[in-house]
C-alpha cells in the first residue's frame, strides 16, 4: 500500500513541477515515477503515511492563519532551531515533513542533517521585556 503512496507522491511532485496535464505529460510523469529508484527494504507503515497526510490537511488553515498574523502583527525576531526527525522515516515521508514545515509562512527548513535532525528557521513576534 505504501508503494502506491510513494508513486502518488512522485506523480504529484511531477505535476506540480510541470503544471501540465496533457496526455503526453501524464505518460511521461508515470514513466518517471516508475523509473526512479525504489528502496524496497525501507517500508513505511501505512499509519505513518496517514498521519503525514492528516498533518497536510491541518497545515493548510494553519498557513492562512500565520499569513494573516504576519500581516497584522509584524514578526521581527528570527530563531534557528533543530527539530528531531520522527523515527522510521522513509525518504518520501522526510520530503513530506520538510514540505509541511516549509509550507507555513513562519518556518522554513534550512538543512536536513543525515543524523536525524531538521535545521528550521522561524520568525516570531519579539517578546516584550
Amino acid at each position: 500500500m505504501t508503494g502506491y503512496l510513494n508513486l502518488i507522491l512522485r506523480l504529484a511532485i511531477w505535476f506540480l513541477l510541470t503544471a501540465n496535464f496533457s496526455a503526453v505529460n501524464i505518460i511521461i510523469g508515470v514513466s518517471v515515477a516508475l523509473l526512479l529508484p525504489h528502496n524496497h527494504k525501507s517500508r513505511a507503515a501505512l499509519k505513518d503515511w496517514l498521519r503525514a497526510l492528516w498533518e497536510i490537511v491541518i497545515a493548510i488553515p494553519q498557513a492562512y492563519i500565520e499569513a494573516f498574523e504576519i500581516m497584522l502583527r509584524p514578526h521581527t525576531q528570527e530563531v534557528v532551531t533543530m527539530e528531531r526527525v520522527p523515527p522510521r522515516r522513509t525518504p518520501g515521508l522526510i520530503f513530506l515533513d520538510i514540505f509541511l514545515i516549509t509550507f507555513t509562512p513562519k518556518t522554513i527548513v534550512l538543512k536536513y542533517h543525515e543524523d536525524g535532525w531538521y535545521e528550521v528557521h522561524r520568525v516570531q513576534r519579539r517578546k516584550k521585556a
